[in-house]
């Protein structure tokens, strides 16, 4: 290991014995205030995987304005989006639910999550999502799709019977991946029991969501 790592590794551990000790003497956590909360963000090394900035500050505030208590998010990546809907569980005393199929992913957002005091407030479920979602209870309130595109119509049937009157459901990369998830789209912008729009909270991937209100 370089010495570079070495300084980094001392200087990570260092942080974590602090904040232990800090809430051991029943201080305030300073991973969970606001301002550091916003630097992390701000700082944190997206990938292309990643929910732009713009959209999920959407889902935070999708999630913090409708008081939703439990939240599934199908594909992590790193857990940017995770972060910033986990912020907004944690306001309204719900749970979020992030599952991925890659040990790496899973890992990273584990970490990241840990890193901002929130690992109490999302769960990381490794595995295929197919076969995860069909263990999780009901009811839900909050889903978000981000994962294998061709598959969102197979998750959101696994996921619907769990489903409250008034529940979101929201899909990335509508426009870029229509022709992957035409299934789940016919399906969803046509069914009686949803309302259904596309909107782009952020250009910078020249892409979308779709939001879907369940209405009983």
């Amino acid at each position: 290991m370089k010495k570079s790592q070495w300084i980094l590794a001392g200087l990570c551990a260092a942080f974590i014995g602090l904040t232990t000790l800090v809430i051991a003497a029943g201080q305030a956590d300073p991973r969970k205030t606001q301002a550091f909360r916003d630097q992390f963000i701000k700082e944190f090394r997206r990938t292309g995987l990643n929910t732009t900035p713009g959209d999920a500050m959407m889902l935070r505030i999708l999630v913090e304005s409708s008081k939703f208590r439990r939240g599934v998010e199908v594909g992590s990546a790193t857990g940017f989006g995770a972060i910033n809907m986990g912020i907004a569980f944690e306001r309204t005393g719900g749970h979020l639910y992030t599952l991925d199929i890659d040990p790496k992913m899973v890992r990273a957002t584990r970490e990241n999550l840990e890193k901002v005091g929130l690992e109490d407030v999302v769960t990381v479920m490794e595995g295929d999502a197919l076969k995860t979602l069909p263990t999780l209870e009901g009811p839900v309130d909050f889903v978000f799709l981000d994962a294998l595109k061709q598959d969102y119509f197979k998750y959101l049937k696994l996921i619907e019977p769990k489903l409250k009157p008034g529940a979101l459901v929201v899909a990335d990369n509508v426009i870029a991946s229509e022709r992957a998830m035409k299934d789940f789209l016919d399906y969803i912008r046509n069914h009686p029991d949803y309302d259904t729009v596309i909107i782009r909270a952020s250009m910078e991937k020249n892409d979308g969501m779709s939001i879907s209100y369940k209405i009983r």
